[in-house]
């Protein structure tokens, strides 16, 4: 062996490679980047300047309606008869909404992320279709399916004399319709994140699948099944297209807080900004309740 093979041998038995030229830099392949986004060179101007005049395109309307808000008489507006009825009436049937999208939707979340059987992605589209599809349109593939000619409808009136378009019961139906999806998929979601063998384990101890979905899931996605709750409950008091469609407008009956803003805004625009106001406090206050769960960056 010659003197640099020699050298070169006891390079390598210490561990260091041989100096044969500039080394390059080792990379760790899955390893998180410490470089912050930014640091280096800043924002570039060509990217800055939408991300500005986007963010005023958001914010700009909701700084105008808080200015131009009548906060003096704000007090009497929103103890006003129509509009205090149209707040009760929309708090009543959204969380009306909410109950029907739990007892509906959580089973069918489960249905979704712990079995298979064919065809479950057309299903899940299926479930997802109301979140892309115009509330005017469900409202009026609901008067199609339980009008009192509908399909379903006809049945329901001529065997149990139950109506339910133009009818309270409607609006729970319209907001429940378009609601549901934002649950199931909440659900679905925690369920897939959820370990499936503490189900496991509640089985090989006797438990039913019922008892093990009872006392050992529910708890473990209890904070899912709250999230999504709260989304149903947020979309259903915000809904109009479809309930405007399926139950009309009747004050004290079926006329909800955004087809109250609708109808004010024509007569008395300062009972209007009132009522968009608390739709607009409802929602932050939404975004609030849910921003560990969805408005927390990972760092």
């Amino acid at each position: 062996m010659t003197e640099p093979d020699q050298a070169d041998a006891e390079v390598l038995a210490r561990g260091d490679a041989p100096d044969d030229g500039p080394r390059r830099p080792r990379v760790r392949w899955g390893a998180r980047s410490r470089v912050r986004p930014g640091v280096r060179g800043g924002v570039p101007l060509p990217l800055l300047l939408p991300a500005l005049v986007g963010l005023a395109f958001l914010l700009l309307p909701l700084l105008a309606l808080l200015v131009r808000a009548p906060w003096r008489g704000l007090p009497n507006l929103l103890t006003s008869t129509a509009v205090w009825q149209a707040l009760q009436l929309s708090l009543v049937c959204a969380t009306a909404a909410t109950g029907v999208s739990l007892v509906l939707g959580v089973p069918l979340a489960w249905l979704l992320a712990r079995t298979d059987f064919p065809g479950r992605g057309f299903v899940r589209a299926l479930v997802t279709l109301p979140l892309v599809l115009p509330p005017v349109v469900g409202g009026v593939a609901l008067l199609l399916a339980l009008g009192r000619n509908g399909v379903v409808g006809q049945w329901l009136d001529a065997w149990f004399g139950i109506t339910l378009p133009f009818t309270t019961t409607g609006v729970v139906v319209a907001e429940a319709f378009v609601a549901m999806p934002f649950l199931v998929i909440s659900v679905e979601g925690t369920l897939r994140a959820a370990d499936p063998r503490y189900e496991e384990a509640a089985a090989t101890l006797g438990a039913s699948r019922f008892t093990a979905f009872r006392r050992v899931t529910l708890p473990l996605i209890a904070p899912g099944i709250a999230a999504g709750a709260v989304l149903a409950w947020a979309r259903a008091l915000g809904e109009f297209g479809a309930t405007i469609t399926f139950a009309g407008n009747f004050p004290g009956r079926t006329q909800t807080m955004p087809l109250a803003v609708y109808l004010a805004l024509q007569s008395d625009p300062d009972a209007a900004i009132a009522l968009s106001l608390v739709l607009l406090v409802v929602s932050i206050a939404v975004l609030a309740g849910l921003r560990d769960r969805w408005m927390t960056g990972v760092s």
